[in-house]
């Protein structure tokens, strides 16, 4: 099931920079015009994708739609008669940037004012508008250039309306700032004359061009951008999210909407043995229960089940959930209890595993060692606790549905939809509605499916409200994980080798029966793709039963590889009393690129998606940014007692980062962060203001994950419910300044990395070293608590 879902997701996509190839551009029809540019639009320009492009879709089976592509194709830009240009936001805003930053590529391209720039949200259909699930930090790496395209053919065809209507050839027109210039020759230098027309004068003639084919499309250099690169302009949804004014999906209501809330079973499988409604059915506003199925492990994001109350307000929806008594059956994970899990997992990782990288021969480095080290790290299953609780919005009449929701995948999710209502695909629509926070949870739509299904039994439209009880209680958690690491040492002091065992449940047990075994792409989220220089290598994965729903979290397995192999290289370095940014660098070792096949890493580990051969491991920008991060924290600077610096640098979907963490302890213990400095290198950057934004908010998640997260089990069920034994990082423990250093790259010569998810892994290593040089103790399980015991 997985691989029907995603693989096109996991095969190497072309990037988008190198697709000008597999994109038309098209003039579209009236209709589009008037959906996303309004009536007073009199340009539009469209661009149809062919199945080469960057737009792969997750499934293209089921995606594929013969001739959509050539008769309905996206409107990404209309220009009104008044000079107003609407650009279409194919992705959905979860505060990475994304409405705002790939209209703002066309926007840069096409030389548009942005002070006059429209955004538009566009509808879940991914034939149309390509993939349109937000995760996995791509947007901008696979749709840089697409866009680029895009808006720098609607400034060609402006320019060349204008040379027409002059009656001079195009290079003697020059767009600038929503204008465009005429130009004339001044002794072999072109000047301008002082004369220019708009874009809304232009629009109606620009439109009754041909699109110029993609490879005569005249681009910017990087000297040129007016925005990219620059980090001036500010999320496009800021000042209404800021001031309260911004909508999201409980913000929702479709006329003759009823509510609900769902008791969902405990443990993950548990089938309802009974249920008496009676005395819910007689609080005031209650108007029908309704049974949903209860799904295993394996449903993909299928609703986990339970008994629905649908009710005239949420307030009576929850009083009426309250008033049910319901027995659970018996379910098989409800062995599950967190001493002997940790146990297992331990047990998983002290123990020979299969073996995913070989480089050299472990054993014998470690039969001739002059000394050796290991460790062992833990990490519980996470929440994904998103500000916003998670909430659906269904109308469901006869064989048409509308959905309204914070969904991170919204053509996935009307896929399930209509598979789960049993109609047409075309019928579904799925509009989605900011996230209000998501971290990958919103990627996983049961919620939504939950507000479908109740709509279609009772007939009317539904919201399903969440509370954070149910946030917290009924996760797609991050799934718990154990690694022990190995290092060999010469007689120098050198590591010679180098051995990790992990193990944790896999995502792969929420699409298909659960072998216990990872697979490639979790080998390739910070397992065995770090650029450590070591001889002899060795990379093996133990088996973990998965008996909770796991799901995508921010960052995936990259925060726990990242602790384990972050805070080993701190330890290897306090056992020979050496600087551990000096032995972290070594590790590194001298820059350049890995290769592939002398490094012992399989032909089918996961690069993010990205070709190997464009994205190549580059040792020297991992080795960079720990430098810069150390240089700006003042790295070796006398601290006063309980206070120390930490520093870690990893390698994740496609970017470099490194931080140091200045650590205090308080007298009674409590852990508190009073800098962070952050070097990131992401390769070409569109929206640096976004990116530093990031990073920010990645070290105060970082020190959430750190110090509190963390769900505990009892026979199956979370013991947690809420923000009182679920906590987050407050203001009183918050990081209190965070330097971000965004190293600057040339789109000529550097790929777009990925952004949304890198900021997380550094964190709590760094933590964690800091920790260890301020008070001698080292905390190898997450999470340490917000207080040295």
């Amino acid at each position: 099931m997985f691989e029907t879902i995603h693989s096109e997701a996991l095969k190497a996509q072309n990037l988008g920079q190198t697709v000008a190839e597999s994109i038309q551009l098209v003039r579209p029809n009236r209709r589009s015009i008037l959906r996303f540019g309004g009536a007073a639009a009199v340009f539009a320009l469209a661009a149809r994708i062919t199945p080469a492009s960057a737009y792969v879709p997750y499934d293209a089976g089921a995606n594929k739609q013969p001739g959509n592509e050539q008769h309905n194709p996206l409107t990404f830009v209309s220009i009104a008669e008044d000079g107003t240009v609407t650009l279409v936001a194919h992705r959905v805003e979860m505060g990475t940037g994304a409405r705002t930053s790939t209209p703002l590529i066309m926007a840069d391209e096409m030389e548009a004012d942005w002070s006059r720039v429209k955004i538009v949200q566009a509808e879940g259909d991914e034939p149309k508008y390509g993939n349109q699930n937000n995760d996995g930090s791509r947007t901008i790496r696979h749709f840089v250039q697409p866009m680029r395209i895009v808006g720098a053919s609607v400034r060609q065809m402006l320019e060349a309306a204008a040379a027409k209507r002059w009656g001079v050839e195009p290079q003697f027109a020059k767009a600038r700032l929503h204008e465009v210039y005429r130009l004339k020759d001044d002794g072999g230098k072109l000047v301008e004359t002082g004369e220019k027309l708009g874009y809304g004068n232009l629009a109606k003639e620009a439109m009754a061009l041909t699109p110029p084919p993609v490879e005569k499309v005249n681009f910017k250099t990087d000297a040129d951008f007016r925005y990219m690169g620059k980090g001036k302009v500010q999320a496009y949804d800021l000042r209404d999210i800021t001031t309260g004014n911004a909508h999201y999906g409980a913000d929702v209501k479709f006329p003759g909407t009823k509510y609900a809330v769902i008791a969902r079973p405990p443990v993950v499988g548990a089938p309802v043995k009974s249920v008496d409604d009676s005395a819910a059915l007689k609080v005031p506003g209650v108007e029908k229960i309704v049974q949903l199925p209860v799904t295993g492990l394996g449903a993909v994001f299928a609703p986990k089940g339970g008994v629905a109350v649908i009710a005239n307000s949420t307030y009576a929806a929850m009083k009426g959930r309250d008033a049910l008594k319901i027995e659970w059956g018996d379910s098989p994970h409800s062995v599950l209890n967190d001493a002997p899990y940790e146990k297992e997992l331990s047990e998983a990782v002290n123990a020979p595993g299969k073996v995913i990288r070989k480089k050299g021969d472990f054993d014998a480095a470690l039969a001739s060692a002059a000394k050796t080290i290991s460790a062992e790290y833990h990490q519980p299953h996470f929440a994904h606790a998103t500000m916003e609780p998670l909430c659906a919005n269904a109308d469901v009449k006869g064989d048409n549905i509308q959905i309204m929701a914070p969904v991170q995948n919204p053509y996935l999710c009307r896929q399930d939809a209509a598979k789960a209502a049993g109609v047409p695909l075309e019928n579904v629509h799925v509009n989605p509605t900011l996230l209000g926070g998501a971290f990958g949870r919103k990627s996983q739509h049961d919620f939504a499916i939950e507000a479908v299904l109740l709509s279609k039994a009772i007939g009317a439209p539904v919201r399903v409200q969440w509370t954070r009880e149910d946030d917290i209680r009924h996760p797609f958690v991050h799934a718990a994980s154990a690694s022990k690491l190995e290092a060999t040492l010469d007689g120098a002091g050198k590591v010679t080798g180098w051995r990790q065992r992990t193990a944790g449940p896999s995502i792969l047990s929420t699409f298909a029966p659960d072998s216990g075994y990872q697979f490639p792409l979790e080998y390739g989220l910070g397992f065995i793709n770090q650029p450590f220089d070591v001889a002899n290598m060795q990379m093996e994965n133990g088996k973990a039963p998965a008996h909770v729903r796991v799901g995508w979290f921010r960052s995936v397995n990259n925060v726990q590889q990242a602790f384990a192999q972050q805070s080993f290289i701190a330890e290897i370095a306090a056992a020979q009393n050496r600087d551990p940014k000096d032995v972290l660098l070594e590790l590194i070792g001298k820059p350049g690129t890995l290769d592939l096949a002398t490094e012992g890493l399989p032909e089918d580990f996961w690069n993010y998606d990205g070709p190997k051969n464009e994205f190549p491991i580059d040792r020297g920008r991992l080795a960079n940014v720990v430098e810069i991060a150390a240089k700006n924290a003042n790295w070796g600077r006398k601290l006063p007692k309980g206070e120390a610096l930490g520093i870690a640098g990893h390698y994740c979907f496609l970017t470099y980062v490194a931080s140091v963490v200045h650590v205090k302890i308080g007298d009674d213990g409590t852990i508190s962060v009073p800098e962070v400095f952050t070097a990131v290198d992401a390769g070409f950057t569109v929206n640096p203001e976004r990116i530093e934004s990031q990073m920010q908010g990645a070290a105060v998640m970082g020190m959430t994950l750190s110090l509190f997260s963390g769900l505990s089990f009892k026979d199956g069920a979370i013991q947690e419910s809420n923000f009182h034994d679920y906590q987050l990082a407050r203001m009183k423990n918050y990081p209190q300044n965070v330097n971000v250093h965004v190293v600057k790259r040339s789109f000529s010569s550097y790929h777009a990395g990925g952004v949304g998810e890198p900021g997380i892994p550094p964190f709590a290593p760094a933590l964690a070293n800091a920790i260890f040089a301020a008070s001698g103790k080292r905390l190898r399980n997450l999470p340490f608590g917000d207080k040295i015991a």
